[in-house]
């Protein structure tokens, strides 16, 4: 059940990435689409805590472990890094397409992924490297290989294709940093919010300076479902927060990649962009990555 968990994220994850790149297009300002995606998220999040008794004792559980300290800091700061995970989806996957943008971020989860289940940072613990785990790691590194060869970096800048790479390596870390704050209030649905409130923050911060240097964006555009990306990002954080401590932080990683890709394929061949991958890039990423999770899931003893 965690790694379908694990799946569904990747699923959201992916649609998400094409919804907040078409937004980032429309308003010309990858990250005032970001703070809206995040600001809708924010908005649902307070609905539903308002109308769950549970939720509101998990947030008097935060700010009462704040208070005393036995929360630190930095449990608070996850959301920081979905901060940049919207950001670079609005500025990238509008131009590189789903699939580009995803295995970028595969590579990044998986890299830090490894080592934050080594040294023992995310709930559950510390989490052996297994020869499993390492080659489902190496496949995944190919996969992003693959996705970079043939006439890829001659269509999009350097910067561009290494921008998804650090959202992944923020996503790992926002994973486990929301798995152990949601231990710590009992409650994932508080971890998740608080992810909101900090994205929110930064995103604040940083479209203000956007706009300082770039200008005013373009107006919002009317299409609701532009604005789904929040919902998404509100499911795919909640869930992630739950199921993290049952799978460690790299084999949710690899889980996503599952859906991550499957889904960023059927929309690239359905809408493709504009310096997106040849099918056969395609077929060799989805290819690799399902093999990377096969060899790393866990094997039951006899």
């Amino acid at each position: 059940m965690a790694i379908g968990g694990a799946v569904t994220i990747g699923v959201l994850t992916a649609v998400q990435a094409r919804v907040n790149g078409v937004l980032g297009v429309r308003v010309e300002n990858g990250i005032v689409a970001g703070l809206l995606s995040f600001a809708v998220g924010l908005a649902a999040l307070i609905a539903v805590i308002v109308s769950i008794p549970a939720a509101r004792r998990g947030v008097r559980r935060l700010v009462s472990g704040v208070r005393d300290r036995s929360i630190p800091f930095w449990m608070l700061l996850g959301g920081a890094c979905g901060a940049l995970t919207v950001s670079t989806q609005g500025v990238t996957a509008g131009v590189l397409g789903v699939s580009l943008f995803t295995v970028g971020v595969v590579a990044g989860q998986t890299l830090h992924g490894l080592v934050l289940d080594r040294i023992g940072f995310g709930p559950a613990g510390v989490v052996a490297v297994t020869p499993g785990r390492v080659a489902g790691g190496a496949l995944a590194l190919a996969a992003v290989g693959i996705s970079l060869s043939g006439d890829v970096l001659a269509a999009a800048p350097l910067w561009m294709l290494l921008l998804p790479f650090a959202a992944g390596v923020g996503i790992a870390w926002q994973a486990a940093t929301n798995g152990r704050l949601a231990q710590r209030v009992a409650s994932p649905l508080v971890a998740t919010f608080t992810s909101f409130v900090a994205g929110t923050i930064a995103l604040l911060l940083a479209a203000g300076v956007s706009i300082a240097v770039r200008g005013l964006p373009q107006p919002p555009p009317l299409e609701p479902w532009l604005y789904l990306g929040g919902f998404l990002g509100f499911a795919y954080i909640l869930l992630g927060a739950f199921i993290v401590a049952h799978t460690g932080v790299l084999l949710m990683g690899l889980g996503s990649v599952l859906g991550q890709l499957a889904t960023a394929v059927v929309i690239d061949l359905i809408w493709p962009a504009d310096a997106g991958p040849a099918l056969w890039q395609i077929v060799g990423m989805v290819v690799v990555a399902v093999a990377s999770v096969v060899v790393a899931l866990p094997r039951r003893r006899a």
